[in-house]
């Protein structure tokens, strides 16, 4: 399938509707999200808030005026030794998957967290056995750092989280090669 002309752009307040839907079908219909009800879009303009804040990134990918998919990274954990480290989040509209609007949003968002100051980025994946995530993830430096069993629990199912890692500066990657070594 061809990828769509996206242009990937900051987010809006403006984008929030359409960004509160795409995420509204995976909180209902999926267990890739381990959240059981919606944020609003007055959440959602804190979760914006609070990103601009910390000076990191919330994108959304445009199609013809449409927002059709959206990625951000927010904090890792609260304290204040992971102030360095962020968490991806990247969702599509359904109708949008399969397209490499998934590449083009996470290929925008590694550079701009970069540029933030931030040195390492992790993927929690819900292990849905799909692996789309996981390869996505892969084909960008991502590397896999663990498995927690049976985490979640949503719609009846017990989901495992794979946690993938990639370091987004060259000196936290060749230290993160060293240790490996």
């Amino acid at each position: 399938m061809a990828v769509p002309e996206a242009v990937i752009r900051p987010a809006a307040s403006a984008d929030l509707r359409a960004v509160a839907e795409i995420y509204a079908h995976y909180v209902s219909q999926t267990v890739i999200t381990f959240d059981q009800v919606s944020p609003t879009v007055a959440e959602w303009q804190q979760r914006l808030d609070g990103l601009a804040d910390r000076g990191l990134p919330f994108l959304v990918a445009d199609v013809n005026g449409v927002v059709v998919g959206y990625a951000y990274a927010g904090p890792w954990r609260p304290k204040p030794a992971y102030r360095y480290t962020v968490e991806d989040s990247i969702y599509l509209a359904p109708d949008q998957t399969g397209r490499g609007l998934g590449g083009t949003l996470l290929g925008a968002l590694l550079p701009r967290c970069a540029q933030a100051g931030m040195r390492q980025m992790i993927a929690v994946i819900a292990d849905t056995g799909n692996g789309a995530s996981a390869a996505l993830h892969q084909r960008f430096g991502f590397a896999h750092a663990g498995r927690l069993t049976g985490v979640g629990h949503k719609h009846g199912h017990s989901i495992d989280t794979l946690l993938m890692q990639r370091a987004l500066t060259t000196d936290e990657h060749q230290q993160t090669r060293e240790r490996g070594q």
